[in-house]
């Protein structure tokens, strides 16, 4: 899990800040209250949609057992009252800074979260499936599911802290722009996971079937819909032993290297903007990091 309200401290004391009253500052930290503020609500926002994700969709006679119907109700409720609370935390942390603009603007990240879970085809259980008129360009496809999953989020969060620096619309949107390329780079480093040597994936188990590595390979090589197809009621019924044979073989592995380059070197270039710090140094090395995964 990437620590997303360090990066949002990073760049706020980064780009420093511009008249502001004494009493706001965090000396210590050479940043903002409302900055750190920011940036727990980035992290609660993000880990409210995640405890939201676990939800379960219980279908009729899934769980033809009582005890288990009955954990699995419990265990639904749990998941949807502990990210609601968190979301609730954040909507009044968010409210307290007392700046609509900032307010709206973190909004529609929530929005762009919820929006996400609705691209493209899935299975009962709401598990991302690749659909076959998205393959026809698999760099939109990827980087629209996650831009709206991830790179919303960040970005925003980036561009707000900004904003509550007293800096102008152009460094803001400078500061959008980094947090979505770190966003999206990470996420192809993530997806990258599984196929690359020496890492912890087991064989036969499951991973993201609408990762980078994959979308490449039905772009270069459709007919792996035939068993990806199996999985449109529940995506536990593909051979995932099969799909990551075939497409560690084919070109998707060496596109999304170049895609984690791509959006890595824009993200450095938005850092360039800024002047030289520890804090632009920290970030630049864990841009550094990810390439080296």
């Amino acid at each position: 899990m990437q620590a997303w309200g360090l990066i949002v401290l990073l760049i706020s004391k980064a780009a420093g800040h511009l008249n502001v009253e004494e009493m706001e500052e965090d000396k210590a930290a050479g940043v903002l209250h409302s900055q750190r503020a920011l940036a727990e609500v980035t992290e609660m926002i993000r880990t409210s949609h995640l405890v939201h994700k676990g939800m379960v969709n219980i279908c009729h006679g899934l769980y033809p057992e009582p005890a288990v119907l009955n954990d699995m109700t419990f265990g639904n409720k749990i998941a949807l009252l502990s990210g609601d609370y968190l979301l609730a935390n954040s909507c009044m942390e968010l409210a307290a800074l007392r700046n609509q603009d900032l307010v709206e603007l973190m909004s529609s990240a929530v929005r762009d979260l919820a929006e996400g879970e609705f691209v493209g085809r899935r299975d009962q259980q709401n598990n991302p499936l690749p659909s076959p008129q998205g393959v026809s360009d698999a760099t939109e496809d990827w980087t629209l599911r996650n831009v709206l999953s991830a790179g919303s989020l960040l970005g925003k969060s980036c561009q707000g802290t900004l904003k509550l620096a007293g800096h102008g619309t152009e460094l803001q949107e400078q500061g959008y722009k980094f947090g979505k390329h770190l966003a999206l780079a990470w996420q192809a480093c993530l997806d990258l996971e599984p196929f690359i040597a020496g890492s912890q994936y087991a064989s036969g188990s499951m991973f993201n079937l609408t990762s980078a590595p994959v979308l490449f390979h039905l772009e270069h090589d459709p007919s792996l819909f035939t068993e990806i197809d199996k999985g449109v009621e529940s995506v536990q019924n593909v051979d995932y032993d099969k799909v990551h044979s075939i497409v560690s073989k084919g070109p998707g592995i060496s596109q999304t290297k170049q895609l984690q380059k791509e959006h890595s070197q824009k993200a450095m270039e938005v850092l360039q903007v800024f002047r030289e710090s520890d804090a632009r140094t920290a970030l630049s090395n864990i841009i550094v990091a990810m390439g080296d995964l």
